[in-house]
């Protein structure tokens, strides 16, 4: 089975298993709010007021950490990252998930590249042996929505500890 037919099997399965007709019909918040995987990743959207943002034209590609990839995270890190006076931590690391454009998994099928990310460091992606962001694995792909599509990864990725107070969406 060839990684396109499979990442397009496992979306059908994501949007089946989010009880919802088609994810195309969501835009990215939506989607992942239907998805009941990444209720850390929703809440931590919110507390940054990007919601606006990726429910906004678009397109974007977003690598979403699921809830396990959040828990996964040393003690005490995920709650530090909600206070209000670390809001811009927040946001750099929730914009360092993001890419301009909808880039699906066929578009770089075998290749290994470095892309910006909103936040402005970039990512390394290796896509020659399933799909790879920096050290998250992409368990699920090509979730399309009506501003863009999902990844889904089970490590939250940090930006270069240099750059964790740029970017903004």
């Amino acid at each position: 089975m060839n990684l396109r037919k499979t990442f397009t099997m496992a979306a059908g399965a994501f949007v089946l298993s989010a009880g919802v007709a088609s994810a195309q019909e969501m835009d990215i918040v939506d989607t992942a709010v239907a998805a009941d995987d990444f209720n850390t990743l929703v809440a931590a959207v919110e507390a940054a007021g990007l919601v606006e943002t990726l429910k906004g034209e678009g397109p974007f590609t977003v690598f979403a950490p699921t809830d396990e990839a959040f828990a996964a995270l040393p003690e005490g890190t995920l709650e530090s990252l909600l206070m209000p006076e670390n809001i811009d931590t927040l946001i750099a690391i929730l914009t360092y998930h993001v890419i301009p454009g909808a880039v699906m998994s066929g578009d770089i099928a075998g290749q290994e590249l470095s892309v910006a990310t909103v936040q402005g460091a970039e990512i390394a992606i290796n896509a020659t042996d399933g799909v790879m962001v920096n050290d998250a694995t992409v368990i699920m792909a090509d979730i399309e929505t009506s501003n863009g599509v999902i990844h889904v990864i089970d490590t939250v990725l940090l930006p270069p500890e240099d750059m964790e107070d740029g970017g903004g969406m």
